[in-house]
């Protein structure tokens, strides 16, 4: 298989991986994970004391002769997972040296190639602006073609409207499952509700927080005229140490209260530079995350 993203040889290393899962996933028909019903399934999950109404079928006998009380074996079905890659595709995803968003999007085809290896459906939505564009959850490894395609032809412009965005796509959605936003969090309206639009529509949200050296630690020399990328509006920057601090002091705190903020709501978090390959942010610094395994 070729593609643009991503080379043979790493392919063939992210065959050896699967994403990890924390939570027992809903879903609707049957496939390789646990779902959080329990009841007549394949797989014993533990025991509870019989209630009026209980089936007769799935009382254990054997611990009835031993202790003279009546208990109902519980039982997870096998359920397929749906993975949802989210890419933020707004302007702001166009900076820096490789792009944020060419790095979003090698990332997005190597977790979603992982997820496609191990059978499970793999769908795309691209945010920018409002609205979302939407490629539909598929299965299967020929899929993968059509996967980085898509992600391929993926280009920056416009504004960064995250809320509204995964409020568009979690209506036409309708089966859960996994959500890895990868996304700058640049948003002049916050990131904190679409985060939890996520959170609150039953999906299980991992977070790539996306940057570019050069915003982290921009040449501030001298007299700049600084051009916000999505909205044209100028700032002029006089470099002082004042300044220079100012900046570094907003920094930290931003990327400090996006960590917090997703340690408080369940959210797996992990922020990273386009200087970092893409091939050790998967292979190293995931698994160490505890994002994929293998």
């Amino acid at each position: 298989m070729s593609s643009l993203l991503l080379d043979p040889e790493f392919l063939r290393e992210l065959e050896r991986l699967t994403l990890l899962v924390r939570r027992r996933v809903h879903s609707r028909s049957g496939g390789d994970r646990p779902s959080a019903l329990v009841g007549r399934g394949v797989e014993f999950a533990d025991y509870r004391s019989y209630q009026v109404g209980d089936d007769y079928r799935f009382v254990d006998w054997n611990a009835y002769a031993r202790l003279d009380r009546l208990f109902v074996k519980l039982t997870t079905t096998e359920e397929d997972l749906d993975v949802h890659l989210l890419v933020d595709a707004s302007a702001s995803m166009g900076f820096g040296s490789p792009t944020k968003l060419d790095y979003a999007k090698q990332l997005a085809a190597a977790l979603g190639y992982i997820s496609l290896v191990n059978l499970e459906r793999v769908g795309v939505g691209v945010l920018r602006g409002p609205h979302i564009q939407l490629l539909p959850p598929r299965r299967g490894r020929p899929y993968a073609h059509t996967l980085f395609s898509f992600l391929e032809q993926i280009r920056p412009e416009g504004p960064t409207t995250l809320a509204s965005a995964l409020a568009d796509y979690t209506a036409r959605i309708r089966r859960r499952g996994v959500a890895i936003l990868l996304t700058d969090l640049l948003d002049p309206a916050g990131y904190q509700e679409a985060l939890l639009r996520l959170q609150y529509g039953r999906f299980e949200t991992f977070l790539v927080q996306v940057l570019s050296e050069e915003e982290l630690f921009p040449p501030l020399r001298g007299e700049l005229r600084l051009v916000d990328a999505e909205t044209g509006s100028v700032l002029e920057w006089t470099s002082s140490r004042e300044a220079l601090e100012a900046f570094v002091r907003t920094r930290d705190g931003f990327l400090e209260e996006c960590r917090q903020f997703c340690f408080r709501h369940g959210i797996a978090y992990l922020r990273t530079t386009t200087r970092v390959p893409v091939q050790d942010l998967v292979l190293r610094y995931m698994r160490a995350a505890g994002l994929v395994r293998g």
